[in-house]
């Protein structure tokens, strides 16, 4: 294993995931030369060309250009990719994305967010705090953070916060102080098999916490009595849990509430956010910020200055009569909540959901789950499946989903499609959802929505 620094130049074949642009920023900010391949153009790889990266987007190792000290891949990256294939037949020193994540994090107080459902808010809302208090604090998010326009950003005290994903088991290469576990809902099930099996692996993670380190954990997990202790519990209004919240009261696009954490009481705050998801998010991320001697009125000072996440309910217009959220949920709990805190702020107006599905193994997995979310929205949309890493499976497609639906005929459309149907379908409540391309789409909604509001 490479010693950091001894690092000169990295290569990443995958550059555009966000997990591992996150590296990529780390090493171009101690300037290293950063290259990398990936599919398509997007804002991230034009960001990190601004910050000096080399990014081709054809498969072609002659693009390369360059002898790396490291090769850093995901698992993602297909098995057939020519360049990936080209460094492993000349001896190149490749590691995972986890590897090089948990090398950085050697040495450091480390605080790990993971959990199949809100790990990136909860990490940005911790990362948020700890930078806007002035505490301090280094990031590796699995979202870009509006406040700071990046999903990275380093600092000289010791302390890491880490968004901590479970796909291909990656966090059981972390070593947290902290490690919070927000769900154990069934996902990735081509990696795991079993929903029991991708359940070990989150208390395996738990018991990766250093001796003297805390688990904060969702009050009503499966399996919760199995995590190592000490484990302190959370939940929105559970007053038996170890940290909670009492009376959030949506108002003005804002959620007012109090929370409750051992024996310490933080009254008046004010999140700007949707979502009643979001007070239960901030949870953890206030009562680390509090153990770790944060004031309270720092804290207070950083919810209410915190504008979210890039694709989690994100608002793209907020205007009379009509309101356009994006979000990135990928799985039928992410699209239930998500639809329960759509309906919290808007009660009572009609609700249009635009829906593509990602991969088709998680589509053939949830189909039934999907169904059962998205008819609790009045107008639904599906999009094609995003096949991302995958091939296609014989018969699992979008109809798999509209045909477990109780509603009536849902409507499959391609892009073009779904902005011809809001063109010609003045919507209340507009929200697009999916972890695919789904938000190249948000640009040309927001206009015609502009377009509607101003009468045009």
């Amino acid at each position: 294993m490479k010693r950091l620094d001894e690092i000169r130049s990295v290569y990443f074949v995958g550059i555009g995931g966000i997990g591992m642009s996150a590296l990529a920023r780390y090493f171009l900010s101690r300037g290293c030369r950063v290259a990398g391949y990936d599919r398509t153009p997007t804002e991230l790889t034009r960001a990190l060309g601004d910050m000096g990266a080399e990014v081709v987007f054809e498969d072609d190792p002659r693009l390369v250009g360059t002898d790396p000290d490291i090769v850093v891949y995901t698992p993602a990256i297909p098995p057939q990719n020519r360049i990936l294939s080209m460094f492993r037949q000349s001896g190149a020193f490749l590691l995972k994305r986890s590897d090089v994540l948990g090398l950085i994090c050697q040495g450091n107080q480390n605080l790990c967010i993971a959990g199949t459902h809100g790990k990136t808010t909860v990490s940005t809302m911790t990362a948020h705090i700890l930078r806007h208090s002035g505490f301090g604090c280094n990031a590796f998010l699995g979202g870009i953070a509006s406040n700071y326009d990046t999903n990275f950003w380093g600092h000289e005290r010791r302390l890491t916060v880490i968004e901590a994903d479970e796909y291909d088991r990656s966090f059981l290469k972390l070593s947290p102080d902290i490690a919070v576990i927000t769900a154990m809902d069934a996902d990735h099930l081509d990696i795991y098999g079993t929903e029991e099996a991708m359940r070990d692996a989150f208390v395996e993670f738990s018991h990766r916490t250093r001796p003297d380190g805390l688990v904060i954990a969702h009050g009503r997990l499966p399996r919760l009595a199995e995590l190592r202790r000490p484990v302190a519990t959370y939940d929105l209004e559970d007053s038996g849990t170890d940290i909670h919240a009492s009376s959030p009261v949506p108002r003005d696009g804002a959620y007012h509430f109090d929370v409750h954490a051992w024996e310490w009481t933080l009254t008046g705050l004010t999140l700007p956010m949707g979502g009643r998801h979001n007070v239960e998010n901030s949870l953890p991320a206030i009562a680390i910020a509090h153990r770790l001697g944060v004031p309270d009125e720092d804290i207070r000072a950083a919810i209410a200055s915190f504008q979210g996440v890039r694709r989690r309910f994100e608002f793209h217009m907020r205007a009379p009569g009509r309101a356009y959220i994006d979000d990135y949920a990928h799985h039928p709990e992410e699209l239930r909540v998500l639809i329960e805190g759509v309906r919290d702020l808007f009660p009572g107006r009609r609700l249009t959901l635009v829906f593509q599905p990602h991969l088709f193994s998680r589509t053939r997995d949830f189909a039934a789950g999907f169904a059962e979310s998205l008819d609790m929205a009045d107008d639904v949309l599906l999009m094609p499946i995003y096949p991302a890493r995958e091939e296609p499976i014989p018969g699992v497609d979008a109809g798999l989903i509209a045909g477990a639906m109780q509603r009536g005929p849902v409507r499959i459309s391609e892009p073009g499609e779904v902005l011809r149907w809001i063109e010609g379908h003045p919507v209340e409540v507009l929200v697009t959802a999916g972890a695919g391309d789904i938000d190249r789409l948000v640009a040309p909604i927001r206009t015609i929505l502009t377009r509607q509001a101003h009468g045009a």
